[in-house]
């Protein structure tokens, strides 16, 4: 066994974890399991969402150490759920380096999506959550057409030459909300501020601050970090582009959003979640189930807040019924729990919250900014200790069942 190209080529499988969309911990374990076991003795790995340093030896043999510099990250859940299948098989079956190889170039080499799902994708999380905040119709099909030119073929047109997430998010933003504003100046849309806020949960990243503070609680406090940053520089980069189209053309966020009935809340919810697992490449079929999740997400949540009052409860509760859905789809797909927990949690995801924080930021309304920062600080603690409360139920059944038996 060449234990230089073996770790080179798990490296290679945890490396296309990370930029398909796998959790840190994730892709740190999976590649310590697949060293662990070939005959190698001692193993250390350590993984952040752009770096990751390996050192192994073998039985008997001297220290090898790798390590990759990983430049950019996105999602690709269908190639996270191949890589986490292929990484089972290893662990299992134990191949050579060039089985390894070949199975690892078959996950890559695989058919992308359908061109069409990326427009359909974008379309139902846009107009998903524009329902949501209270477009009416000739909102939402004003925030079609723009989300499916803007935010897809202008985006793709643009990540194929700006590696930069701050400069693409700045110019897409700024690009669909002047589109936005002008249509509303010319009769189509009555309320451009809802639109805009729709489109912009497609590019938000509130789902970094909360998988940040879910870092920093489970003391991964380097990835927490990172994962806060980039989503607050994210959201700063989406402030300033709506702000700029807005100075130019005329134009303001006049109220915060206002929720429509139950039942559009329910619905909607239900199509943004399955919009945003098809927008991060996920199987059609995973999709629907993230759908689902999404919708009795947002139930869940409605029902606890009716019943308590008190929006950290609310947001709590959801996270636990998200965190214990995913654990059961990942069962059921026999896929990645983080393609559902992902995707079913958007509804309360503070994409919003964090939008009117840097919103205000920019605007330099300075109460308006602390008082978003404290409920976005509040429903990421929510998010992330619902998660952990369930994470810590399943380990300890997991272990208990396992003793039993």
């Amino acid at each position: 066994m060449d234990y230089e190209l073996l770790l080179n080529e798990i490296l290679n499988i945890g490396e296309e974890m990370l930029r398909s969309g796998a959790e840190v911990d994730r892709a740190e374990d999976s590649m310590y399991r697949m060293c662990k076991s070939y005959d190698i003795e001692q193993c250390n790995i350590f993984a952040i969402q752009s770096n990751i340093q390996a050192t192994i030896r073998p039985t008997g043999g001297s220290y090898i150490t790798q390590i990759r510099r990983i430049r950019s990250t996105s999602f690709y859940y269908e190639r996270l759920d191949y890589l986490n299948n292929l990484s089972r098989y290893i662990c299992q079956h134990k191949p050579s380096v060039e089985e390894i190889h070949e199975r690892y170039a078959e996950v890559m080499d695989r058919k992308q999506p359908a061109w069409y799902l990326s427009y359909l994708a974008a379309v139902m999380g846009g107009v998903g959550f524009g329902a949501y905040f209270g477009c009416d119709l000739a909102d939402m099909l004003t925030g079609t057409v723009i989300c499916a030119f803007a935010v897809v073929w202008a985006g793709s047109w643009l990540s194929a030459r700006e590696q930069n997430l701050v400069v693409y998010n700045m110019i897409i933003s700024f690009l669909s909300s002047i589109l936005v504003l002008l249509a509303a100046d010319v009769g189509f849309g009555n309320h451009p501020d809802r639109i805009i806020l729709g489109l912009a949960m497609v590019l938000v990243s509130g789902l970094g601050t909360t998988n940040g503070i879910r870092d920093l609680l489970d003391r991964n406090i380097i990835s927490g970090i990172v994962n806060i940053a980039n989503a607050l520089l994210g959201a700063v980069a989406i402030a300033c582009g709506i702000g700029l189209s807005m100075i130019l053309v005329g134009g303001e966020m006049y109220e915060m959003y206002i929720a429509p009935s139950l039942a559009v809340q329910l619905i909607s919810c239900g199509i943004a979640s399955a919009g945003f697992a098809l927008f991060f490449k996920a199987e059609l079929r995973q999709s629907v189930s993230a759908g689902i999740g999404g919708l009795l997400n947002c139930a869940c949540y409605t029902a606890a807040f009716a019943f308590s009052g008190n929006s950290f409860v609310a947001v709590l509760a959801g996270a636990v019924f998200v965190a214990a859905y995913s654990y059961v789809m990942s069962r059921v797909h026999r896929a990645p729990a983080t393609i559902f927990l992902t995707t079913s949690v958007m509804p309360i995801i503070p994409g919003a919250t964090l939008f009117y924080m840097m919103h205000g930021f920019v605007q330099a309304d300075y109460a308006q900014t602390a008082q978003q920062a404290i409920t976005l600080v509040e429903t990421g603690l929510a998010i992330a200790f619902g998660f952990m409360i369930v994470g810590i139920v399943t380990r300890y059944v997991g272990r208990l069942s396992r003793a039993i038996s």
